[in-house]
């Protein structure tokens, strides 16, 4: 007998004891999930397709038995990021913790998927599988993790005191640091393009742009940004600012600057954010150019507000927008991809109740609630290291702004969660009242472009490729690679990703069927974006020379204003 089958002889009984344990208490552990209704009185215990769970076992056992033998030769695989360091290649005891880990966790996973339960139920499980999983990885504490011990010896703890000073920090914050906030100041490195503020109310500052160009088209350009973020998204560098793009390419650009929402405003509701917010920021834009009709863009929740809008000018008999684009937009709320395991009625019930009559969803709720979407890359990963490895997390502009968060009126929330996320009621023609007018996108004749992300988590491309079912005008839909920012914060100067377009016009039921005709381009998006909006201008003019249009809207102060420097 070699020498390596006595080693594995002799530890044989440890690998059943280990594994077949381990095996036994994920069952129990999924056999003890309760699925029963909010308020039923008897548990409901989940069930486990047997044939699944049959293959899983045997497939689980055999991935066991090689990665024991892989320990005891002390070259256990690895593969994945967060154990990618020396330290851990080094640590064979690491290592295989490391490994273990994984495997355990590519188990549980199939574990939520062998779960007899409807779509939405499996979802919720495979999400708290997820965070589970992704919270108890060994990188995420220094007993564990190899790379931070590492870097603790070498710096003679000073890693694991810099580290305190992290933690420390960011308790004091509120938030874990992504970036190092001290190196961005809104208007100074983000949010540089020139302009002026030109009108405001209680909810939004509308800022005009200063052109870059001797002539401008004579339709000018409204940007409508969400409410649920801060504009400068569409604006952090001169390199990547879509703002800055759309002056550049000769349109007179106006853009809403929501304020961020305090106790003042507690009690605003969705029919406020789109009477006094698109539609007032639609009327003053035609007020200071004297144009008969603007063209429009809205962004995320910013689109669907757009939407509202123009269906509540349509019902009225205003027709004042030429075109529309909707980027990254739910407007059919069928597919809202992950967020969906939140949206049930009892949660609704529940954020009605709490806020629906006043209050406050606070933005670091939502941040937290948008970063937990991606725990490893999100969350995680930051504090492993800012906390463990004691790290500066270096300047990075889009992080900063994502960070820096936005508060939402109760009213405005709780009403958004009923009546699309929860009913879909928007897709519904005469269902939804808004600003007292039945809303009915089949009179919105308008030419629209649509853009979706193929990665985008939180509006998924299906979804928003779904506006093409319900939106009658002339359309466009391009699709774009990555996700729901990077896909669309992607200037051509870069020659990044690439976008799919199909050019006979057709638009069957579903993007897969979309897809099939469609084909592949490299680079951004924008230019095929800007041929299309410079195509419903109109004729260009002599750029202004100043800002707004005396006397009634003269400059408030320089860009980007003081609304959205207000923090949450």
């Amino acid at each position: 007998m070699s020498s390596e089958e006595s080693i594995w002889d002799q530890s044989a009984q440890q690998f059943q004891q280990i594994f077949g344990q381990g095996w036994a208490q994920a069952v129990q552990s999924f056999q003890k999930i309760d699925l029963a209704a909010p308020g039923a009185a008897t548990p409901a215990p989940v069930q486990l397709s047997p044939a699944k769970l049959q293959t899983l076992q045997q497939q689980y056992l055999e991935e066991a038995k090689a990665l024991w033998a892989q320990g005891l030769q002390g070259k256990p695989e690895v593969k994945d990021k967060r154990f990618a360091g020396e330290g851990w290649a080094a640590n064979p005891v690491a290592a295989f913790s490391a490994a273990a880990y994984l495997l355990n966790a590519r188990t549980l996973m199939g574990l939520a998927d062998a779960v007899e339960a409807d779509e939405k139920t499996r979802a919720r499980i495979r999400f708290g599988v997820e965070q589970w999983m992704a919270a108890m990885a060994p990188s995420n504490f220094l007993a564990f993790n190899a790379e931070a011990q590492k870097k603790a010896i070498e710096t003679k703890g000073e890693s694991i005191a810099k580290g305190m000073q992290n933690l420390l920090h960011d308790l004091k914050q509120g938030h874990v640091s992504m970036t190092d906030e001290s190196l961005f100041e809104v208007g100074r490195n983000v949010a540089t393009t020139e302009g002026a503020v030109v009108f405001e109310n209680e909810l939004f500052q509308l800022l005009e742009y200063k052109p870059l160009t001797a002539k401008v088209y004579e339709r000018p350009f409204l940007l409508v940004p969400p409410c649920i973020n801060k504009f400068y998204i569409l604006d952090l560098q001169p390199e990547n600012s879509l703002i800055r793009y759309a002056v550049s390419e000769g349109h007179r650009t106006f853009v809403v600057s929501w304020r961020n929402p305090d106790d003042a405003l507690a009690k605003k509701t969705w029919d406020n954010y789109v009477e006094d917010g698109a539609m007032a920021a639609i009327d003053v834009v035609q007020n200071i150019t004297g144009a008969d009709q603007i063209n429009a863009l809205g962004f995320c929740v910013g689109g669907t507000i757009l939407s509202n809008a123009l269906a509540v000018l349509a019902a009225r008999g205003d027709e004042p927008v030429a075109s529309a684009t909707f980027l990254t937009t739910l407007i059919d709320f069928t597919d809202t991809g992950i967020l969906d395991v939140f949206i049930d009625e009892a949660f609704v019930k529940y954020r009605e109740m709490e806020m629906g009559n006043g209050g406050m969803m606070k933005g670091q709720d939502l941040a937290s609630t948008f970063s937990f979407l991606r725990p490893n890359d999100l969350v995680w990963n930051y504090v492993v290291g800012n906390y463990l490895k004691g790290e500066t997390p270096p300047p990075f502009d889009l992080l900063y702004w994502n960070s820096d968060s936005t508060n939402l009126p109760g009213p405005f929330y709780a009403w958004y969660l009923r009546n699309f996320y929860l009913e879909n009621s928007l897709v519904q023609p005469g269902k939804l009242t808004v600003c007292g007018e039945k809303m009915d996108l089949g009179q919105l004749t308008l030419p629209t472009y649509i853009y979706g992300s193929r990665e985008d988590h939180i509006v998924p491309a299906t979804a928003a490729y779904a506006s093409t079912q319900v939106l009658p005008g002339k359309k466009r839909f391009v699709m774009g690679a990555s996700g729901h920012i990077a896909g669309v914060i992607n200037p051509p100067a870069k020659g990044k990703r690439s976008h799919w377009i199909r050019a006979d016009g057709k638009f069957p039921g579903t993007l897969d069927q979309w897809l099939q005709g469609a084909a592949e381009h490299p680079g951004s998006w924008w230019t095929d974006w800007s041929g299309w909006l410079k195509g419903h201008a109109g004729k260009q003019i002599a750029a202004p020379k100043g800002y707004g249009k005396a006397p009634k809207f003269k400059a408030i102060e320089p860009a980007p204003g003081r609304y959205v420097k207000q923090k949450a």
